[in-house]
């Protein structure tokens, strides 16, 4: 966890995420990204320079056999006060509307209720756990699919909402955090989405494999590059 909390801490000041008296809410949805996130921040706020508080909340998408209980056992171990906000999304998406290509429009619900439950408690600033080979993964899906250079960014000022969205995981490659929640036994709910695994971003997770195979060091450049460059909201400061 120190090493994890070593890069979380160097991207949090990098891009300035956290400002003294911030309230930081982690987006939980149950998965190992979301989870270390939400770890590593309340351990951070023990000894980072600027102090905040950390709340997580969790948007219950209503898919079958989801139980967030561990996750709630986990919130009261760390001192972090919890909410599950139910919102029926699974129902809208493939129950009414019965998407083929459902992923997009999940995210985009699950944004804007998770917005909505911090507007509702005067609340501003949401971390989400999007890790350095989602941010690879992210911009060569744009490239290929749209034909465009972009990436999400580190820190996103939502104005329609006035919610800043931060993504403190950024530094954490996709192998640690799978190691570090495993090693820490941090609980892990199972996601029953029809979708999980056939994703656009789980084929481009193959072609990146594949290119390793011929250039291993091709996701470091390919980060290295999105800060040089740089990307739109990528530069360090």
């Amino acid at each position: 966890m120190q090493h994890i909390l070593s890069l979380v801490r160097r991207c949090v000041e990098d891009y300035r995420m956290i400002q003294a008296g911030d309230t930081v809410v982690v987006g939980v949805s149950g998965g190992k990204d979301s989870v270390l996130t939400l770890a590593a921040l309340a351990r951070l706020r023990a000894f980072y320079p600027e102090p905040f508080q950390v709340e997580a909340v969790t948007i219950d998408a209503g898919a079958p056999g989801m139980d967030f209980s561990p996750i709630a056992d986990l919130c009261a171990a760390l001192e972090v006060p919890y909410q599950i906000v139910p919102v029926p999304i699974y129902d809208i998406v493939f129950r009414e509307r019965k998407e083929k290509n459902p992923c997009s429009l999940c995210a985009k619900f699950r944004r804007g209720a998770l917005s909505t439950a911090l507007t509702e408690r005067g609340l501003h600033k949401v971390a989400l756990g999007h890790h350095y080979d989602d941010a690879v993964e992210t911009m060569l899906m744009s490239l290929f699919i749209e034909g465009r250079i972009s990436c999400f960014q580190p820190v996103t000022y939502l104005s329609r909402t006035g919610v800043t969205q931060i993504r403190p995981l950024l530094y954490v490659k996709e192998k640690e955090v799978v190691h570090t929640v495993e090693r820490l036994g941090l609980p892990v709910v199972e996601n029953p989405c029809p979708a999980n695994g056939h994703t656009k971003r789980e084929e481009m997770k193959g072609v990146i494999a594949s290119l390793e195979r011929e250039f291993p060091q091709v996701k470091e450049r390919i980060f290295g590059a999105m800060q040089r460059y740089p990307i739109c909201g990528w530069e360090v400061e």
